[in-house]
């Protein structure tokens, strides 16, 4: 009776499911306020700050265990562990203890009242480098494994699951089927050459440089080999020997060319080459030069012609050599195609997606946000909170330009890039429009054709395509998409106009040629939404392990 009395406790509906010593996530006990009082809890987690008090009679020490933003206040009594090691930042404990209400001067409603110990993790304070005092987030990088021991990134981290979980939760409401999209591909989708190549080449290539490197003499060797074995080959079937013992000798002869090959490859560096000195990919893993994927869209398309409406949600790859604080050389895209759907439903799914987003942020990460309004943007939850109540502003790239233009000529604005129609479009003049301009979320539409990739939708004008990007303030563009070019004919052009091979390609135009569909897209680039969402200005601190020229752990 007693136990059933116990595993219906308040205490026991809050249990962790998986952990030791039955032990109670601290949001959850933060969560319930009063609810909880004189129940036995176990927590457990990392000492935020601890102090002795009393004389050294007791302690009290702030847990946390990234749950909630919030720490619960933990009071040692000095006969139930060592109070000197307790109180060490950075020290990892489980104890059991009653819940009590705290003094009416706290801002916390409850602490719970030590009785037992159950597990410590000391930490040499120290040498700790995470501890109480401020910290710079330029800092932080140089300890990218403790660093999620701190307020800010631990805020950031809660916020990134938030979004995650939205992601997938908007999609897979709408119909969206999850498509796990390979890494490793031949294709580059995006036209412009800066990825990361992926071979089994230079393995062998480190080999050959620990070998002496052959000489003429040995080439010459190698090679009179494999004409005396062709000459005793050819004689064999001549004599009509007996075709097992033929075999053996073609093995050996193939065997004696393969020695050649070697040789000819370790005096050229350990590279198999082709007669014009270019490397030989047909010898590599995949028989043909692999790279590590810029995006997930063309594979994605695939399956929207089948399936009408997938995402993708995952890692990409640029081998940028950009030290900025917007480029990463790993970052996550979210990247849905949508059958049936032109570039205004295109829009329309990706400005409902990122407002569903910032609501959820809203919803379930409000203390994060106050956090991090206190300490790095006062403006984010104001910020969010317009991007759920009003519309995206919505304008073509020609209208963009002249708004621009007139900015300029005005004397209201002056960029470092002046601005003229068929340009790209620089951050500073994304981020004035979205800032300054519009003051909210911007749609700009309809670019010219030389300045997107060769997949998307040539418009009636033969000048722009049916491409679109949602510019955000403090970040610049947040989503890029179009409608998909889904006649062969033009698919076929735009690629041969923008010099790339036909072959990689073949498979994309398949999807032209049997059953084509008017689809659509758009790729949104996960850390940037973060960035837009919490008001950091750094993109290496949103995400939990950056990679960019210089840094891998």
């Amino acid at each position: 009776a007693a136990a059933a009395a116990a595993s219906s406790s308040p205490a026991a509906a809050l249990e962790h499911p998986f952990t030791m010593h039955n032990r109670v996530v601290i949001g959850k006990v933060l969560a319930a306020g009063k609810a909880l009082v004189g129940q036995t809890l176990v927590v457990g987690g990392w000492v935020r700050t601890g102090r002795v008090q009393g004389g050294g009679a007791f302690a009290f020490v702030e847990l946390t265990d990234g749950s909630a933003p919030g720490t619960l206040q933990v009071m040692v009594a000095q006969e139930v562990y060592d109070l000197k090691q307790l109180t060490a930042t950075g020290a990892c404990m489980v104890v059991r203890g009653e819940l009590v209400e705290s003094p009416p001067d706290k801002q916390q409603p409850v602490e719970l009242r030590a009785a037992e110990v159950l597990f410590f993790g000391p930490c040499d304070g120290k040498s700790y480098p995470v501890a109480k005092t401020k910290l710079s987030l330029e800092f932080l990088r140089s300890v990218i494994h403790l660093r999620i021991r701190t307020n800010t990134i631990a805020a950031i981290t809660r916020i990134r699951n938030t979004l995650a979980a939205a992601t997938h939760e908007f999609f897979q409401g709408h119909g969206f089927l999850s498509l796990q999209t390979p890494l490793l591909t031949a294709s580059d989708c995006e036209g412009a050459g800066e990825m990361f190549q992926v071979t089994s080449l230079l393995g062998k290539a480190q080999e050959a440089a620990s070998k002496p490197t052959p000489t003429a003499a040995d080439l010459d060797a190698a090679q009179q080999a494999i004409t005396e074995q062709g000459d005793l080959v050819r004689t064999m079937k001549a004599e009509k020997k007996d075709k097992r013992k033929i075999k053996e000798q073609v093995e050996l002869l193939e065997e004696k060319k393969k020695h050649l090959q070697e040789l000819q490859e370790l005096q050229k560096g350990g590279l198999p080459r082709k007669e014009d000195g270019s490397i030989d990919y047909s010898r590599d893993f995949f028989g043909k030069a692999s790279y590590l994927t810029v995006s997930g869209q063309l594979e994605a398309e695939i399956y929207a012609c089948a399936m009408t409406s997938v995402y993708t949600f995952g890692p990409t790859f640029r081998a940028e050599d950009s030290h900025t604080t917007r480029h990463l050389a790993e970052f996550w895209m979210i990247e849905p195609e949508i059958a049936f759907c032109d570039l205004q439903g295109n829009m329309k799914c990706a400005e409902e997606y990122v407002q569903y987003c910032c609501r959820a942020v809203l919803e379930r990460c409000h203390g994060d946000l106050e956090f991090l309004a206190s300490r790095f943007d006062k403006t984010c939850i104001d910020r969010l909170e317009a991007v759920v109540k009003e519309p995206f502003g919505r304008i073509t790239y020609t209208e963009a330009v002249e708004t621009l233009q007139k900015h300029v000529a005005e004397g209201k604005k002056t960029f470092e890039i002046p601005v003229e129609w068929g340009m790209d479009l620089k951050s500073e003049h994304e981020r004035y429009l979205a800032e300054v301009v519009y003051r909210r979320p911007l749609i700009v539409y309809n670019y010219p054709k030389g300045i997107k990739a060769f997949y998307m939708r040539l418009n009636d004008d033969e000048k722009t395509v049916a491409a679109m990007d949602i510019l955000v303030p403090g970040v610049g563009e947040l989503v890029g998409g179009s409608q998909r070019e889904e006649r062969y004919d033009n698919l076929l052009a735009r690629i041969k106009e923008v010099g790339l091979p036909i072959e990689p390609y073949q498979w994309y135009l398949d999807l032209r040629r049997f059953g084509t569909v008017p689809h659509s897209g758009f790729g949104l680039g996960f850390e940037r939404l973060i960035l837009f969402v919490t008001g950091i200005e750094n993109i290496r601190d949103v995400i939990p392990f950056p990679r960019y020229p210089g840094h891998i752990l």
